[in-house]
């Protein structure tokens, strides 16, 4: 039986994003890095319920004056969600150039094509350091892999929550909930951290 999750990218592999400065946002750009014509999808893409998508983003309380970085974002709904309906500015990134195009699409449609950015890339060599909060939907060997690059980038105070998978004993979650069945872990970024990071 297939996880559930909406991953689309393969560490292995790498394909990373063209950079671009996220004008009118304020966030610099995504690194650059060479760019694969045909990442290789290893999971299926499987959007993240609309209800699960509102528990998420009242876990990591975003509002206004968030930064959100969706990673493994899909179509976007969890950045175009935030953006929509919290006024939060926002940047996807995915290793699936049909996902992203989808994503800005679905960006136009809402009318936050100007709070929002979508980008191409290998979430291992990506910059999330402008986020306030981050978002997650990835496997667990996945999420454990990233946790010293959040706990290394992300700024004190900075909330990350994940769908389905947590971050492994190393690092409990704070909040655990349940919607429709599923499961939802948050964490906040603290001083220890930064240290362990170091």
């Amino acid at each position: 039986m297939p996880q559930p999750r909406r991953s689309d990218f393969d560490p292995q592999r790498r394909a990373v994003s063209i950079a671009l400065p996220f004008a009118g946002l304020g966030l610099p750009a995504l690194p650059l890095f060479a760019q694969e014509a045909r990442p290789k999808l290893d999971v299926p893409y499987v959007p993240t319920p609309v209800e699960v998508v509102n528990k998420m983003l009242d876990m990591g309380k975003v509002g206004r004056n968030d930064v959100l970085y969706d990673l493994g974002c899909g179509d976007g709904r969890i950045v175009i969600t935030a953006a929509k309906e919290r006024g939060a500015r926002g940047v996807g990134v995915d290793i699936d150039p049909q996902r992203i195009a989808e994503a800005n699409e679905n960006a136009q449609k809402a009318g936050v094509q100007d709070r929002v950015q979508f980008r191409q890339g290998d979430l291992f060599k990506a910059d999330f350091s402008p986020a306030t909060v981050v978002t997650l939907y990835l496997l667990p060997d996945i999420n454990k892999k990233l946790r010293p690059q959040l706990w290394r980038q992300l700024k004190v105070g900075t909330r990350v929550v994940s769908h389905a998978f947590d971050m492994g004993d190393e690092w409990p979650p704070e909040r655990t909930e349940r919607v429709d069945f599923k499961t939802i872990y948050s964490w906040t970024i603290k001083p220890e951290h930064k240290k362990a990071a170091a």
